[in-house]
């Protein structure tokens, strides 16, 4: 291999790795949910909330990173990021009750963010065209093994400490990361092709990207599609551990088994990128997703639930979340091909929606009572939202 493919793929597993501190701040800690309600003396939708917490801090950090680095370079702004993440991290592993944990947890989605979205700005500073696609779906590749091993992890962890060690171990990760940042990640953002005006140019920034509709429609479906994929994650701890009565190890396993198929998604999109337009990739992943979550409810509602009866539901949510993986590098690859100068505000717009819709759609499957049914209907809803706005910006790109 040469010296630049051998950089390359460097490259790429680093901003695999930044990336994956997102999932993990969000997954690591799935298999505790019953833990640190009992704790804490909380009930199912206030863990909940901690969830939702992070993620709307995932979501305004995002804005704030992206506009960020679009001005002062892509390496500055991850490595204050992830050294605040750090000392955020450790706080939460002292936190004395839930209260103190949504607000740690808000803060430490902020600052996790920022790993997210600056990956893909450096994607788009360094490639064009076709290979824009393709490098976000290698990069989801590796990112695709943050929650596969996230509640694996947890879930192992919690056999020799409490859920607070769990966050012990996002600190250390996360100084790993300073560290790799400090010693390989290259400057992409050259100074002369960094946004100046401060606050009002990133103003100006960000309403020049939500002036264009067919942008906006990108955005849309990405935080509906994320809503889909987070009311599966939230809701899933509850119904695998308390309705089909799994241990919080096999959770850990059959999370790991749909991550896996995420992931799977990710790299047909990969193949396709190139062979067919992105639009009708997206128009396809989102019809078997929305078929996948309309048989979720089927299952719920005429084969039952509970021990014994979980495999009708695996052959419901697989295809499903598989669909979800095929989205995942595709809008931020069609949305992002007309923006290079702008690319952070350009992904963190896309990612600020896709973890604020998250953040919306995370508890409601709990608050609505928590049921397989319940589960599956709001999966349905999201994407069904998606495929129309989908089916508008399609047509809007082809006019």
């Amino acid at each position: 291999m040469s010296t630049d493919r051998r950089r390359g793929a460097g490259l790429v597993l680093l901003l695999g790795a930044l990336t994956a501190l997102g999932p993990l701040t969000i997954n690591l800690y799935l298999p505790a949910f019953p833990a640190i309600a009992a704790e804490l003396g909380a009930d199912q939708g206030q863990v909940q909330l901690t969830m939702t917490s992070a993620l709307l801090g995932l979501a305004v950090g995002q804005l704030v990173a992206g506009s960020v680095s679009d001005a002062v370079g892509r390496k500055l702004p991850l490595l204050v990021a992830y050294g605040l993440y750090v000392l955020v991290s450790a706080g939460i592993a002292a936190a004395p009750g839930i209260e103190a944990l949504l607000v740690l947890r808000a803060a430490q989605g902020v600052l996790g963010s920022a790993g997210m979205v600056i990956a893909l700005a450096v994607v788009r500073d360094t490639r064009e065209g076709v290979a824009v696609g393709r490098t976000i779906s290698r990069l989801m590749l590796v990112v695709g093994v943050a929650p596969v091993l996230a509640p694996a992890l947890g879930s192992q962890l919690l056999l020799v400490g409490s859920w607070r060690l769990l966050f012990v171990a996002l600190a250390v990760l996360a100084a790993v990361l300073v560290f790799l940042v400090a010693l390989a990640l290259p400057e992409s953002h050259p100074p002369e092709l960094r946004r100046v005006g401060g606050t009002a140019g990133a103003v100006r920034s960000y309403l020049g990207l939500l002036r264009e509709p067919s942008f906006v429609g990108l955005v849309a479906v990405a935080g509906l599609v994320m809503a889909g994929q987070f009311t599966y994650i939230t809701a899933s701890t509850f119904v695998f551990q308390e309705i089909y009565g799994l241990s919080a190890q096999q959770f850990g396993v059959l999370f790991g088994v749909g991550a896996l198929t995420v992931t799977a998604g990710t790299q047909v999109t990969g193949y396709l990128l190139g062979r067919l337009r992105g639009e009708r990739i997206a128009g396809i992943a989102i019809g078997v997703a929305l078929t996948g979550a309309a048989g979720i409810v089927v299952v719920a509602l005429t084969v039952g639930t509970g021990p014994g009866l979980l495999w009708p539901l695996l052959l419901a949510v697989l295809p499903t979340i598989g669909a979800v993986g095929m989205m995942f590098p595709v809008i931020p690859a069609i949305a992002l091909g007309r923006h290079r100068h702008d690319a952070g505000s350009a992904a963190a717009l896309i990612g600020a929606a896709q973890f604020g819709m998250a953040a919306l759609g995370a508890p409601v499957s709990g608050l609505l009572g928590g049921s397989v049914a319940t589960m599956g209907a709001v999966m349905a809803v999201a994407f069904a939202l998606a495929g129309a706005v989908m089916v508008a910006v399609a047509r809007a790109v082809r006019e």
